[in-house]
């Protein structure tokens, strides 16, 4: 389906061209446009970004929260307004001991740090966090930071 490919090869590369992409799927240009901007009306693609190696530029951390659903809204409204936050790079509602996993950078430690303790820790639903600091990045969104490894050769003596 042209759907599906096309989705595929945007989250690969979403640098391609509409003629780049109709040359690989086989379409045409204005096939692809016109698919595209579908998609994006749909709210299936929501935006496109480069995926930068910022391990020595901000400090990033994955806070795990435990917070009360509430009623008529669930974990909803209390995740929406935490990921209005500009320090949340992305929020999601997982299984496990805790509801939501919130994903934030700042300048530096003392940065998370206030923002759990004055912001997050502070508001009306969440009942506790915990915090752990990313140490580095190996692989990010299907793309790896770090170099492949050439495979060692045996040393061969006569």
């Amino acid at each position: 389906m042209l759907r599906d490919s096309l989705l595929k090869l945007l989250a690969a590369d979403a640098r391609l061209s509409d003629r780049q992409l109709a040359d690989r799927l086989n379409v045409s240009a204005s096939d692809i446009a016109a698919e595209r901007a579908a998609l994006e009306k749909e709210g299936r693609i929501v935006g496109y970004q480069a995926i930068v190696n910022d391990d020595d530029d901000f400090v990033s951390a994955f806070i795990e929260v435990r917070c009360t659903p509430e009623r008529g809204g669930g974990f909803n409204r209390l995740a929406s307004r935490i990921a209005r936050f500009d320090e949340v790079k992305s929020c999601f509602l997982i299984s496990g001991n805790f509801d939501l996993l919130v994903m934030v950078e700042a300048k530096s430690l003392m940065g998370v740090a206030r923002f759990v303790s004055e912001k997050l820790s502070t508001m009306e639903g969440v009942l506790s966090t915990s915090t752990q600091f990313r140490l580095k990045t190996y692989k990010n969104n299907g793309l790896s930071f770090e170099e492949e490894d050439a495979p060692e050769r045996i040393s061969v003596a006569p």
